[in-house]
């Protein structure tokens, strides 16, 4: 027999091959517009189309071929990692659509080669009363640290990625440079493409290809110290894969710790530490029902510490990027 399912609130708004997807992996999109076009999968009794939204409150009907598919699944599955590490107590803001993390350096955001941690295979840890796993709205390198989006709905998901492509989000990281840009504030623009390595490895570079992507940086130089250091403030207009390492190496001032784009020249002093001091400060991000978001991160300890030595304040809340005066 059929079975009616209402559409859940954390299923709103999206197509009707998603659901079946995200609730019965094992059919295969031919199965399911045979039986869409032979009208046996109705919305609210009537006939659908694979690219339909569903509404929260709809009622769907399945028929016994879908309720009993006893198929063998295939598709592939986030496998939860087994850590003593707490996500909860990285959480700098939550709701209920979204969190903010402050991602430690040293933890990747995505699973690879060798890796026994990372964020996306602890999401379940945050679960809590939703039914639906919290979803990587978007990424940081492994020893970046800082503000890092995370979903608890789907729906969640789509509006803050459709707010990340439209740019209308405002991410400000924070790095240690090697040496002081000339100007105090600039423009970076430089297409960046792949030097052909992978994994671990890979690495980007300036390129006038055809297939580097397009990629702007804004930077505004914070505090110096004398010309050896300079504390930046970056703001990626786009979102290429290391892409502030890659622009801020090209002004002549590597990102300390960063040797895969500083080489030697990435190296600390004395008691500042070898390691990437490059920190994602902050987060302005429309809210998916509306507002906004506003979170800041602070400083991991090996950039904390930096930031003593040299005299920097941790806790400055100056505007980076204070809108320019038109000249008359």
């Amino acid at each position: 027999m059929p079975e009616q399912r209402q559409i859940a609130q954390d299923d709103d708004g999206i197509r009707l091959d998603r659901w079946f997807k995200r609730h019965y992996p094992q059919l295969t999109h031919g199965r399911l517009e045979k039986l869409l076009r032979k009208g046996e999968v109705r919305l609210d009794g009537k006939r659908a189309k694979a690219a339909d939204r569903v509404i929260a409150g709809q009622s769907l009907r399945l028929p016994p071929q879908v309720i009993h598919d006893k198929s063998e699944l295939r598709v592939k599955t986030v496998q939860p990692v087994k850590t003593s590490f707490k996500l909860e107590d990285t959480i700098l803001y939550m709701d209920k659509h979204l969190f903010v993390l402050n991602k430690p350096s040293g933890l990747a955001t995505q699973g690879g080669s060798g890796l026994k941690e990372h964020v996306d295979g602890m999401l379940d840890q945050l679960s809590y009363e939703k039914t639906v796993r919290p979803k990587l709205v978007h990424r940081l390198d492994r020893d970046t640290s800082g503000v890092l989006l995370i979903a608890r709905t789907s729906q969640a998901a789509a509006g803050l990625s459709r707010e990340l492509a439209r740019r209308d989000a405002q991410k400000i990281y924070w790095a240690l440079v090697k040496g002081v840009p000339k100007e105090r504030r600039g423009l970076i623009k430089g297409a960046l493409a792949k030097e052909g390595t992978r994994g671990k490895d890979e690495r980007m570079e300036i390129s006038e290809d055809e297939d580097a992507k397009f990629a702007l940086t804004e930077y505004a130089v914070m505090a110096t110290a004398g010309q050896e250091f300079a504390w930046v403030a970056a703001k990626p207009v786009t979102g290429r894969t290391h892409q502030i390492r890659v622009h801020l190496a090209s002004l002549g001032t590597p990102i300390v710790g960063d040797f895969k784009y500083g080489g030697v020249a990435a190296r600390g002093k004395g008691a500042i530490a070898d390691k990437l001091h490059l920190h994602a400060r902050s987060l302005d991000i429309a809210r998916p029902d509306g507002g906004r978001v506003q979170v800041s991160a602070p400083l991991p300890p090996h950039m904390l510490k930096s930031w003593e030595l040299l005299g920097f304040d941790p806790e400055d809340k100056r505007d980076a990027f204070p809108k320019l005066k038109k000249k008359k």
